[in-house]
């Protein structure tokens, strides 16, 4: 096998496995389908056993698969390792970092490391938002080298690192009948028709236990599935919501009314997580040192000038 499989056998090979499809491997490598179809079954030849079956339309990897794409990871932990090494010895002149992130974050991940890419422009980045589920997987999974969360998971090992606060406040259209009120109680704000994330979102599950721990039960009127949704059915006179602060970054000042209510903001936290087993690279460490440093002086300064 080490003498005809190709490293770029392997990289084809590992991107189909992490995104569950031919289609999306070849948009990620700007390959042609048919290069990686034939590429694979080059692959699956060499091995001597089937890697990758079909299931309707969806494809999944046998046993076999399942095993090479595990030692496939481990490959290229390898060669990252020897990568960054090298990196360190340069200087971080040189190097890659892989970062994941759950939606909310994408209000201010890209910022931030756009900031890190300017610091050190040899370095290849990547970042991918999506679902908590998602971000939750690839952690299981060991994929990436730094995840974005706003609560660390509970049933999978991992050193979580607070890097910024994550306030939750309660929003409003800005001509909302309680807009103007001072230390609304959470009886009154409870009897408002509320608009809430979808069951499982970590902001909906913080909400609650609030609500929670003064025995009042919120009922939601609508669930929505992203933060955007929810804002434009806030102003659209639907309800209210609570939603991390971050998320009024890209509107204009007093679009959203934030309501003073009792127990708000509830204070959390902005989490850089990855599995406790693994061993960060050079450039992921000099990430997170530079979130530690710079992320919440870099943030604060953007929300006094926005304010």
């Amino acid at each position: 096998m080490r003498q005809h499989t190709t490293f770029r056998q392997l990289e084809i090979f590992e991107a189909i496995a992490r995104l569950g499809s031919f289609t999306r491997a070849s948009e990620e490598l700007f390959l042609t389908q048919p290069t990686v179809s034939m590429q694979m079954k080059k692959l699956a030849e060499t091995v001597g056993v089937p890697l990758i079956e079909q299931v309707g339309k969806k494809i999944r990897l046998t046993p076999d698969g399942q095993q090479l794409a595990q030692a496939t990871r481990e490959i290229f932990d390898i060669m990252d390792h020897y990568t960054m090494s090298v990196a360190e010895r340069q200087g971080l002149k040189q190097g890659r970092l892989s970062l994941m992130a759950i939606t909310t974050a994408s209000y201010f991940a890209p910022r931030l490391l756009g900031e890190f890419a300017k610091l050190y422009p040899g370095i290849d980045v990547s970042l991918r938002v999506t679902n908590k589920e998602q971000v939750l997987a690839s952690i299981a999974d060991n994929l990436d080298d730094l995840y974005f969360l706003g609560q660390p998971p509970e049933d999978i090992d991992v050193v979580a690192t607070p890097i910024m606060d994550n306030p939750i406040v309660v929003l409003a259209a800005p001509d909302h009948p309680l807009a103007r009120k001072k230390k609304i109680p959470l009886q009154r704000i409870a009897q408002e028709p509320w608009l809430m994330r979808e069951k499982g979102s970590g902001t909906r599950n913080a909400i609650e236990r609030c609500f929670a721990e003064k025995d009042i039960t919120l009922r939601p009127r609508l669930e929505l599935g992203s933060n955007e949704a929810l804002k434009q059915a806030i102003l659209a006179g639907l309800g209210i919501s609570a939603l991390s602060r971050h998320t009024l970054t890209l509107n204009q000042p007093g679009q959203f009314a934030v309501l003073d209510v009792e127990g708000f903001p509830i204070l959390r936290h902005w989490y850089a997580v990855y599995p406790a087993g693994r061993q960060l690279s050079v450039v992921a460490r000099a990430f997170l040192e530079y979130l530690l440093g710079r992320g919440e002086a870099a943030l604060a300064a953007a929300g006094k000038r926005k304010g």
